[in-house]
């Protein structure tokens, strides 16, 4: 399989949770697959911006590989990260509205997460290609401050270090109104949340060419 860009994320091992999401957004990022997507009036629609991303937790945002490495080469660059790291633990992960668009975000304690987060960001840095102009100029678009501005520059997205704030997406952009209804469906559809949230792996995905992300290979954080 041929892949445009890779990023390394948390995907929920297999279990209520992992299945939840899949078929919640209509597309399984484990299997390369589309989930079975619930019949619920709007859902395809309020789901169709994070459905290619699969349920996933970022670590690493979608990058381009330099063209003198290649995937071996990152492969072998994140299982010598995951061996170095050690998991990650906070309370539990509960339904929240992160501006304008539903996730399940973390609580309690987060700098675990923050520092597994940094380090595939950091560590894995080397094997990144530059962005693009057309790349900048859609980060730009939404507005960023002149700390996010440099972190695009110095990592390639505005949202990672002291900006980044781990979530697992479950819509797109909503309204007001829309981020009330559907955090009622959500509620009720929700199995029961881990508590503690542990994250004792990172997932290396790829973007196929079709546009919709796989996972390729998963790796233990065995520091």
């Amino acid at each position: 399989m041929s892949y445009s860009r890779f990023a390394i994320y948390y995907v929920p091992p297999k279990g209520a949770l992992a299945a939840f999401g899949a078929n919640w957004l209509g597309w399984d990022v484990e299997e390369g697959t589309p989930g079975c997507q619930p019949d619920v009036p709007g859902l395809r629609d309020i789901t169709m911006t994070p459905r290619k991303y699969g349920f996933h937790g970022t670590l690493k945002p979608p990058f381009r590989l330099k063209d003198s490495m290649t995937e071996l080469d990152l492969r072998g660059a994140i299982e010598t990260l995951a061996g170095s790291l050690k998991p990650a633990l906070c309370e539990g992960l509960e339904l929240k509205a992160l501006g304008h668009f539903l996730a399940l975000t973390p609580y309690g304690e987060t700098d675990g997460l923050q520092r597994v987060a940094a380090a595939c960001v950091a560590d894995l840095d080397a094997l990144r290609a530059a962005p693009n102009a057309a790349e900048l100029a859609r980060r730009r678009a939404t507005g960023l401050s002149p700390r996010q501005e440099a972190l695009l520059m110095e990592w390639g997205y505005p949202y990672v270090m002291e900006e980044f704030r781990f979530h697992l997406t479950l819509s797109g952009r909503l309204t007001e109104p829309q981020l009330r209804a559907w955090t009622q469906v959500l509620s009720t559809r929700i199995p029961a949340l881990p508590t503690p949230f542990v994250v004792d792996q990172i997932a290396l995905c790829g973007e196929r060419l079709d546009g919709h992300f796989e996972l390729i290979q998963r790796y233990t954080l065995a520091g």
